[in-house]
């Protein structure tokens, strides 16, 4: 039964979910309870598609992976690997199940830190790039040490976005934004663009862009990877709303989005800069210029609970069947 019942949630995780969260509305009346359901379903779609198979395949030793690797360690330190092969129950499509979701597991990590190489080398030589390119901010904005130096690139373009890093994060404005904008507008698109950095926004995108690449023939991996992006910005947006004016930050987007630069943010994991298109920055100053109030407390408690169990179900179901 459990192999099925991870099936089940297997393929209910890579296309009728994402899809359907991906058009729910509350989602931007709490980005942040919505993020946490993305990250949840996210793990328990990778974990229900290698284990799936798995589980499936070691049926013949056990119903868990627990039991099952306790019974081949057995067999196997009694009669060597002959034991575990001449097994009724374990036959060839047993064996392949076993191969699949092994197979499945290795791709998914070596795509994860292969993901992970590539974004920092690429970090690295822009931020080497953004030194010599740039010079210090001629202004203090902030002393929290997470957001790291402010650099300002001689471009007459509207421009902002931020590069983040363990210990040298930066944040980057153009000159042509420090002329287009009020003070106040200066300080709200600032303050965005730390608050990609403070929370680590780009941490939470890189399972989505490593997901993306290793099953890019899921058309619901690239839906994940645009909702959880739109989310970071809509976080992003509310902590600068926190310290700024509504209408400071409404207005700098405003004005940048009609120079042609998009909207004044980015948190690219590829560290290019990520210009909005039209649509996603209607849909970002619809949101700011319409706040609508919290779902209810009830509501966010329950997609909570159904976050934890979507990442602690698979698991125990893997582990213990």
């Amino acid at each position: 039964m459990t192999p099925y019942l991870l099936l089940v949630a297997a393929i209910a995780l890579a296309w009728p979910v994402p899809v359907a969260l991906s058009r729910a509305s509350w989602v931007r009346r709490a980005p942040a309870t919505a993020m946490i359901l993305w990250q949840a379903v996210g793990l328990a779609g990778g974990i229900t598609m290698i284990g799936a198979p798995l589980i499936w395949g070691l049926a013949p030793f056990g119903t868990g992976l627990i039991s099952a690797v306790s019974e081949l360690i057995h067999l196997g330190s009694h009669g060597g690997l002959s034991a575990i092969v001449d097994v009724e129950e374990f036959t060839s499509d047993r064996i392949v199940g076993v191969t699949l979701g092994l197979a499945l597991g290795v791709h998914l990590i070596l795509t994860l830190l292969d993901a992970t190489r590539k974004t920092v080398q690429e970090r690295s030589r822009h931020r080497r790039a953004v030194q010599l390119l740039t010079a210090a901010a001629p202004f203090r904005t902030t002393t929290d040490p997470t957001t790291g130096q402010m650099r300002v690139l001689p471009l007459d373009h509207p421009l902002a976005y931020c590069l983040p890093g363990i210990t040298n994060s930066l944040t980057v404005i153009s000159r042509g934004l420090i002329e287009q904008l009020e003070p106040a507008q200066l300080d709200a698109v600032v303050a965005h663009e730390q608050a990609h950095l403070r929370q680590r926004h780009d941490l939470l995108r890189l399972a989505f862009e490593a997901w993306s690449r290793a099953c890019a023939w899921l058309p619901t991996t690239a839906i994940a990877r645009q909702a959880v992006t739109e989310l970071t910005e809509m976080l992003a947006d509310d902590a600068a709303l926190r310290k700024h004016r509504q209408h400071d930050l409404v207005s700098a987007i405003a004005v940048v989005a009609g120079a042609g630069a998009g909207t004044p943010s980015a948190t690219p994991t590829s560290d290019h800069t990520e210009n909005d298109d039209p649509k996603h920055s209607s849909s970002r100053l619809e949101r700011l210029l319409h706040p609508h109030p919290a779902p209810p407390l009830l509501f966010t408690g329950t997609v909570l609970v159904v976050s934890a169990m979507l990442m602690i179900g698979p698991i125990l179901l893997i582990l213990i069947g």
